[in-house]
C-alpha cells in the first residue's frame, strides 16, 4: 500500500484476478497498489464496486479453461489470482487447470469457515443428502445455498411434503419458479442479511430446518446461526470442496505478499 509521498512500485506483471465476492474489492486495490497490472474477471454481469485505478481493468462472461488458458496468453498474464466463493469448485479447478497449462504460478484467496466445533449443526456431504436430511421431518425447510443446486431440494420437498422456501438474488427469481417454487415463497435479496432479518423469514414461514453453506464471516455464515439458534432451527450445513493446499491464503496481505515476492519491482 502507498501512502504520503513516496513513489508507487510498478511491476512489468500482469494478474488475472477471478472475483465477484466481497473480497475482490479490496484485493484489486491492494494489488493495483502494489505496482501490478491487473485484469478483474466475474463469471457474470454482476458491476463489482471496484475501486477507481489506473492499474485496473475489467472484464465478464463465463470461461472454461480453455478460454482462460487463451486469456492468460492473449492478456499476457503473469498469474492468476482466484477469489471466487468458497464453494466455486468448478471455477477455481478451472483457474487451476489453466495456470498449470500455461506456466504460471495460482494464488488463492480462501476465506475462514466460520462453523465452530461449538455449533450445533448437522454437516452434509452434498446438495442430494442435505436435501434428504432437511425435508426427512416434514417441516418447512429454509434453502439459503443458492439456485444451482436447488432442482435437489424441490425434489425432496415433494416427495416428502414438506413446504420450500429459498432465498435467492433478485435475478436468479425466475429460476425458482420454473423449478415449481410458489412465488411467495422466494424471497429475493443480496446478501448477507442480518440476524433479526433471518429472524423474521424463520417467523414468517415456521421454519424448522435451515440450508446453508460455511460462506464464511463475510458471507453471512454466523447470522443464520445466531438465527437458528434463537428460534430453535435445525441447520444443515452442505461441507466445502476439498481443494489443493498450495498457494492457499486467508488472508489478503498475505496473499499480496506472497505476489510480491514472486514479482519484484521492475
Amino acid at each position: 500500500m502507498t501512502s504520503g509521498n513516496s513513489k508507487p512500485e510498478t511491476r512489468n506483471s500482469k494478474l488475472l484476478l477471478l472475483g465477484g465476492t466481497s473480497e475482490t474489492a479490496p484485493l484489486a486495490l491492494a494489488l493495483a497498489e502494489a505496482g501490478f497490472r491487473l485484469l478483474v474477471s466475474t463469471a457474470t454481469e454482476f458491476r463489482l464496486d471496484l475501486p477507481e485505478h489506473a492499474h485496473i481493468e475489467r472484464r465478464s462472461g463465463p470461461l472454461d479453461e480453455k478460454g482462460m488458458t487463451a486469456l492468460v496468453r492473449k492478456k499476457s498474464i503473469s498469474a492468476i489470482v482466484d477469489a471466487t466463493h468458497p464453494y466455486a469448485e468448478t471455477a477455481r479447478l478451472t483457474a487451476r487447470g489453466a495456470a498449470g497449462e500455461t506456466g504460471i504460478p495460482y494464488f488463492t484467496l480462501l476465506r475462514p469457515g466460520a462453523v465452530g466445533e461449538g455449533d450445533r449443526v448437522e454437516q452434509a456431504s452434498g446438495h442430494r443428502e442435505a436435501a434428504r436430511k432437511a425435508c426427512a421431518a416434514g417441516r418447512p425447510v429454509f434453502v439459503t445455498t443458492g439456485t444451482r443446486n436447488l432442482a435437489a431440494y424441490v425434489k425432496e420437498s415433494l416427495n416428502s411434503g414438506s413446504a420450500l422456501v429459498v432465498r435467492v438474488l433478485p435475478e436468479s427469481v425466475e429460476i425458482c419458479r420454473k423449478l415449481g417454487i410458489p412465488g411467495e415463497r422466494i424471497v429475493a435479496g443480496r446478501g448477507p442479511f442480518t440476524v433479526d432479518q433471518n429472524r423474521e423469514i424463520i417467523r414468517r414461514f415456521g421454519i424448522g430446518v435451515i440450508v446453508t453453506k460455511d460462506s464464511g464471516a463475510r458471507g453471512g455464515t454466523p447470522e443464520k446461526l445466531a438465527a437458528a439458534r434463537a428460534e430453535g432451527c435445525r441447520v444443515i450445513v452442505v461441507a466445502r470442496p476439498a481443494y489443493d493446499s498450495s498457494g492457499v491464503f486467508a488472508e489478503i496481505e498475505d496473499l499480496v505478499s506472497a505476489v510480491k515476492s514472486c514479482f519484484p519491482p521492475s
